[in-house]
């Protein structure tokens, strides 16, 4: 036995006050009569006041309380057998960003699919409803097993704005929640590449249209003093697309009494995008917005400030002059350093051998000139770009840790375990300071200096790209951002998922903001809507949930039991004799 709707036996209530009226009798007005024939069935009379006695009419009580029971088992709809069994509904919605697309009517994907979804739960008579959004990470808006008003009403606040992605596992979690030989439907705005691909206990319903649209792919903001540098990629996806209007507002910034508004106009290429660079003075957030299309979403940026952050480079006292002018030439003229004399504040120290600076510059020993060949470690960040070829490089005693670049027996520069590099040159009979691969070397070392900086790395991140993180050992982090908070696990340059909704994220450790990126809704493949489509495609293989439901609708055998209770209680009472009527009417 089951209940569809297990508040109905709040109906029960009604017994409470049913038997109280059997129980109690009110005074009665005494009676004289002209025979004592007249009282056959005489009725107990109170001689004070309401008080409780027993009952005389046990059938009737019991008639009316089987009525009422069968009224609140009615309300509850109750079930039995075959009928009792839950008939359980799975539904996957497709969670990208297209199915906010509006179609010529104006109504969204995700809202048609709304309708489908309480089409498709009434049709097939589902008690027990489950819903699934497919994304980079699956997620469950309801169940599992869910009563069908709240698995709708949480598909009603769901906003369809992740990413591209494959919904194959998604789709896998939900037969398993299913179970077998039961069907899962899918609702999407595309139909499927390959139908043989599809589960064959899958339903998939597509629900969108081919339609031309205007978008942002890209969106980056940088800060330098009071100057705000935006620069943004538009792209058109569609026939007879030929330039567009872009409308950019810089909202006024501290200390600043108004805000700037830009509209520039934007010729659209036939392939590819067009790019757009913007500055502002003293701005505070920048408004980015598209005239309105088929995607409203992929049209509207808002670009917190993004100050520039210098990596504060040191150094050392004890540098030999050549070494210490070397870099001193690099850091005046490097745009992402300040730097200084001594160690205070500084995040990258450069220092002689022997000291405990990040980065040792200088030879210590016996000196030895090499032409080449010069041995790089292949895939290191640190070497990025770096070539060697005409460089005269004199080292002196090897350094420790892992070699990473070598010759002969040499080893010119090294790494140790905690990230320590060693730099073996004797720049006054090196000619190393005078090539390119100096510069590239040390803003290498600089790169690795910043990508060692606790917070987030890039202060804007596209919808579908993961997220990475810096943080320091020992310390317990979390991440909060749009509905969620989680924490964060391990040290140093952790990459997190990509998050399944664009907004703002923030690093907190130990309960402290420590960093914060802004995730923007842009995602070219989710604004391409012209491979959209409507296609409804039946499930291969028919499960149990084909049969007819011997559970639609409620169950009638209640109210024909109230009828009879109703009409029996009625007839029993009609059957009183006449005489006790007479009785009670005085006798006349």
């Amino acid at each position: 036995m089951s209940f569809g709707f297990p508040w109905g036996l709040l109906a029960l209530g009604a017994l409470v006050p049913l038997v109280a009226a059997y129980f109690l009798r009110r005074r009665q007005k005494p009676v004289v009569v002209s025979a004592l024939f007249l009282w056959r069935r005489p009725s107990p009379r109170a001689e004070a006041g309401p008080r409780w006695e027993r009952f005389t009419r046990e059938a009737s009580l019991l008639l009316e309380v089987l009525a009422v029971v069968a009224a609140a088992l009615f309300l509850a709809d109750v079930r039995w057998g075959d009928a009792a069994r839950a008939r359980h509904l799975v539904l996957v919605v497709d969670g990208s960003l297209s199915m906010s697309a509006r179609g010529p009517d104006g109504v969204t994907v995700l809202e048609q699919v709304r309708r489908e979804a309480a089409k498709r739960v009434e049709s097939e008579a589902a008690t027990r409803v489950t819903v699934l959004a497919s994304g980079g990470a699956p997620r469950m808006l309801a169940g599992p097993e869910a009563e069908p008003s709240r698995a709708l009403a949480a598909l009603e606040s769901f906003q369809a704005l992740g990413a591209d992605h494959d919904p194959m596992p998604t789709l896998i979690w939900a037969q398993e929640l299913a179970g077998a030989e039961r069907r899962v439907a899918f609702f999407t705005d595309v139909p499927p590449e390959n139908e043989a691909l599809v589960p064959a206990s899958v339903r998939w319903t597509a629900l969108g249209t081919a339609r031309p649209n205007v978008a942002l792919v890209s969106a980056q903001r940088r800060d330098e003093g009071s100057v705000a540098t935006v620069t943004l990629r538009v792209a058109g996806f569609g026939d007879g697309l030929e330039d567009v209007e872009v409308r950019v507002r810089a909202l006024p910034g501290p200390g600043a009494k108004e805000g700037t508004e830009k509209v520039e106009r934007v010729r659209l290429p036939e392939e590819g995008t067009a790019t757009l660079r913007l500055t502002f003075q003293g701005a505070g957030d920048v408004e980015v917005s598209l005239p309105d299309d088929a995607l409203l979403e992929d049209g509207r940026v808002r670009l917190p400030p993004a100050p520039a952050r210098p990596v504060a480079v040191v150094l050392a006292e004890g540098l030999g002059r050549t070494e210490q002018a070397a870099l001193a030439r690099f850091l005046a003229v490097s745009p992402e350093v300040a730097h200084g004399v001594g160690s205070s504040g500084a995040e990258l120290l450069l220092g002689p051998p022997g000291t405990d600076a990040r980065v040792t510059v200088g030879a210590g020993g016996k000196p030895r000139t090499f032409l080449g060949p010069f041995f790089s470690e292949k895939g290191h960040p640190l070497l990025d770009d770096v070539q060697l070829s005409g460089v005269r490089w004199t080292a002196g005693d090897n350094p420790p840790g892992k070699p990473l670049v070598s010759a002969g027996d040499a080893v010119l520069v090294s790494e140790e375990e905690g990230g320590r590099i060693h730099l073996n040159v004797d720049l006054s009979r090196s000619n190393v300071q005078r090539v390119s691969a100096w510069p590239v070397l040390l803003s290498n070392v600089i790169r690795q200096a910043r990508r060692a900086r606790e917070g987030f790395p890039r202060q804007q991140v596209l919808l579908g790209e993961p997220l990475p993180v810096v943080t320091l050992a020992g310390a317990r982090y979390t991440l909060v951002g749009p509905g969620t908070r989680r924490p964060v696990f391990g040290a140093g340059e952790v990459s997190l998922s990509a998050p399944s909704e664009p907004g703002t994220y923030v690093l907190e450790r130990d309960g402290d903001a420590v960093g914060a990126a802004q995730v923007l809704s842009l995602d070219a493949r989710e604004s391409d809507l012209r491979g959209r489509g409507s296609v409804d495609l039946p499930a291969r293989e028919a499960g149990t949930d084909d049969a007819p439901s011997d559970g639609a609708g409620r169950a009638r055998w209640p109210l024909v039991l109230l009828l009879a209770a109703l009409v029996a209680d009625f007839y029993l009472t009609r059957r009183e004799p006449a005489s006790t009527a007479a009785a009670n009417t005085g006798g006349r």
